[in-house]
């Protein structure tokens, strides 16, 4: 791949201040952009700097909010690939959180698989690469594309935060339903590295019945421990809530809740009002986390995604794998920007 000084990086104006961080971090220009709006939506984007035969990596996050809907964010993006491909740029798209990812196969007839849909979309523009962060089935997303996907993870970061906080305590890892017990295990067994000692995996039965979803049992040991509940994304928080209560009603010590994505605000307000859960640790992958105004601030830990996308930039421009940024933060490999 092109060196760090032939290199450029683009946002649109929703993820540009991500971008200049991931900039700094990764040596790489922030390349100027023409955004235009005209009415009734319609909108031109003109990247102001030559892109033939550079490598040109575009940052947007695809978490909506109320001034740029996530519709919107995703045909921004897509345009703006088009223009930087026709320009005769190899365009690699850096996308923190991708939206639809979470209906990702048919459960009933006539059902959309929305992860595959994006992956055409994306594809269509002629994009190289694709990174992203923590998608909610890494699988899918890899058989949905036939270009090469990245996959970044929060884990190794959440990893070393707990260590530091946690390094003398009796600690657990919990998956808040069946489904997120892989990831677990994958965040327990970095942790136990990083510790030098045992961690216990646990997981929380959740029951559908009507519409209806309850928790049942823990099943694993966390009786007087610290317990770290991990899950990808946190919409609502209706399940790390119920979670964290049936952890403390189990005998915990106290209930910690980790996530990577946090789309919704008022997810983030339901978590800070609630008493079982003692500390909240998240990225601002979905964008800047604003915890003005929510009760208990003091419990809010929100990690930044700039350098662990800086890092990787670096690493792809010269040629070095990203696999080490997925076993540990910082990586330990030796070839760090």
């Amino acid at each position: 791949m092109s060196s760090s000084s032939s290199a450029l990086l683009f946002a649109l104006s929703e993820s540009r201040a991500v971008a200049r961080d991931i900039s700094r971090a990764a040596g790489v220009e922030l390349a100027p952009l023409e955004e235009r709006p005209f009415e009734e939506g319609e909108f031109k984007l003109r990247p102001l700097a030559s892109v033939r035969d550079r490598c040109a990596f575009v940052v947007q996050s695809l978490a909506g909010s109320a001034e740029a809907p996530v519709a919107q964010r995703l045909l921004r993006l897509l345009f703006l690939l088009f223009v930087l491909h026709d320009g005769g740029a190899r365009t690699v798209a850096l996308i923190p959180y991708l939206s639809f990812a979470r209906k990702d196969r048919r459960t009933q007839p006539r059902d959309p698989v929305n992860t595959r849909y994006v992956a055409q979309l994306l594809e269509a523009t002629g994009i190289s690469r694709l990174v992203a962060l923590d998608v909610h089935n890494p699988a899918s997303l890899d058989n949905a594309f036939r270009i090469p996907v990245d996959h970044l993870s929060a884990l190794p970061m959440f990893v070393d935060h707990f260590a530091r906080h946690f390094s003398r305590s009796d600690l657990a890892v919990a998956s808040p339903d069946v489904g997120g017990i892989k990831r677990a295990q994958i965040f327990r067994e970095q942790l136990e590295r990083r510790l030098g000692r045992g961690v216990e995996l646990a997981f929380i039965e959740k029951r559908r019945a009507l519409g209806e979803v309850s928790t049942g049992r823990v099943v694993g040991e966390i009786s007087g421990r610290e317990v770290i509940v991990l899950d990808d994304l946190c919409a609502s928080g209706g399940t790390l809530i119920r979670a964290a209560a049936a952890l403390r009603a189990a005998g915990a010590r106290a209930a910690h809740v980790a996530f990577t994505h946090a789309p919704l605000a008022r997810g983030l307000a339901a978590l800070a009002s609630a008493r079982e859960i003692s500390q909240i640790v998240l990225t601002d992958s979905a964008g800047p986390v604003d915890t003005t105004g929510l009760p208990s601030r003091e419990k809010f830990h929100v990690l930044p995604i700039a350098p662990l996308f800086g890092e990787a930039v670096a690493r792809m421009l010269r040629g070095k794998p990203l696999v080490p940024l997925l076993e540990s933060w910082p990586p330990q490999d030796g070839s760090g920007s």
